[in-house]
């Protein structure tokens, strides 16, 4: 099934890696998601430091997410990508994993270094918002 999300270039602004803005037609079922956070089964904090790692348990978590609520990827409309650094090396860094993630899906996001996530060690944190077809 496809998605229901369009993703709106803006080519009057810069080139960026990401849409500029996404919609879903009326009536779409929009899936507000917690935050994905890095964290292994038994709810201690995956990989410790690094970055990278983080984003990528990251992905894997957002994805258990919108599959338990009958959603992909490519049904994510706005992304927020939290990083706990001042650091922009390590916002990109973790920005990476999470872009090449969702691949030709290139969702509107927001990246933001932040001081300090929830969780013990916690490094990386994505939140999202999702679109399907109303059953």
């Amino acid at each position: 099934m496809s998605s229901v999300v369009q993703l709106i270039r803006a080519s009057a602004l810069a080139d960026a890696p990401y849409a500029y803005a996404a919609t879903a037609p009326t009536g779409s079922r929009l899936i507000f998601l917690a935050g994905a956070c890095p964290l292994n089964d038994d709810g201690t904090t995956a990989a410790p430091g690094d970055y990278a790692a983080q984003a990528a348990r990251c992905v894997e978590t957002l994805k258990a997410a919108l599959d338990v609520a009958g959603a992909t990827l490519t049904d994510v409309i706005s992304t927020r990508v939290l990083v706990a650094s001042s650091a922009q090396a390590d916002l990109v860094t973790a920005w990476d994993v999470i872009h090449a993630a969702f691949g030709a899906h290139d969702v509107p996001s927001t990246l933001l270094g932040v001081t300090v996530l929830g969780y013990d060690h916690q490094l990386v944190e994505i939140e999202a918002i999702a679109a399907v077809a109303a059953d």
